[in-house]
């Protein structure tokens, strides 16, 4: 490789392999540079609309079989789900009505483990008794929660939640004061 300028003339060829073989090379990937952002612009669009995009025009694709019957699955569960939603709904509002009912209590979850009582014979709507759970959720464990309308039954609150422990009797007692106060007046 070592040579004498002077002494030795380096010829050239005018059409080099090497350098057309370079030339080309470079062309070739400029115009996959090209083509690749042009393909990336394409799937831009595709993930876009939902279809095949060819030269700023849509085509849509129609779904394969398979995704057709994805859909109609998707759509019957959907339904399914709300017609549950709708029969839950409805049982929930019979078995209130029904402990309403029953118990003489409209029971309102205010936020969560606590629970307002509003009584049939209540004179007034803001007249309620708040009960929280003490412990975890199913054991049962409630307290009392002081309201100005649970301030009016001291009486009852002592000797039925503090000597007898027992909400049961204490909220009997509650509904046989309220009416016995509705029937005097």
């Amino acid at each position: 490789g070592d040579y004498d300028p002077v002494k030795t003339k380096v010829i050239h060829f005018q059409m080099n392999p090497t350098s057309i073989a370079k030339q080309q090379r470079t062309e070739e990937v400029e115009q996959l540079k090209v083509e690749c952002q042009r393909l990336r612009e394409r799937l831009r669009k595709i993930e876009a609309s939902g279809g095949m995009t060819t030269d700023d025009t849509t085509i849509i694709i129609p779904p394969s079989q398979e995704i057709l019957d994805l859909r109609k699955q998707m759509e019957s569960a959907e339904l399914k789900n709300q017609r549950l939603k709708e029969v839950f709904q409805k049982k929930i509002q019979e078995f209130r009505t029904a402990c309403y009912v029953l118990t003489g209590y409209q029971i309102d979850i205010t936020v969560e483990n606590q629970y307002r009582l509003t009584s049939v014979y209540a004179e007034h709507m803001e007249d309620s008794l708040l009960f929280k759970s003490s412990g975890p959720v199913g054991s049962g464990s409630m307290q009392l929660l002081e309201t100005d309308f649970s301030r009016t039954l001291t009486g009852l609150v002592d000797l039925h939640l503090f000597h007898q422990k027992s909400i049961p009797v204490f909220l009997s007692a509650v509904t046989i004061e309220l009416f016995s106060r509705q029937t005097v007046t």
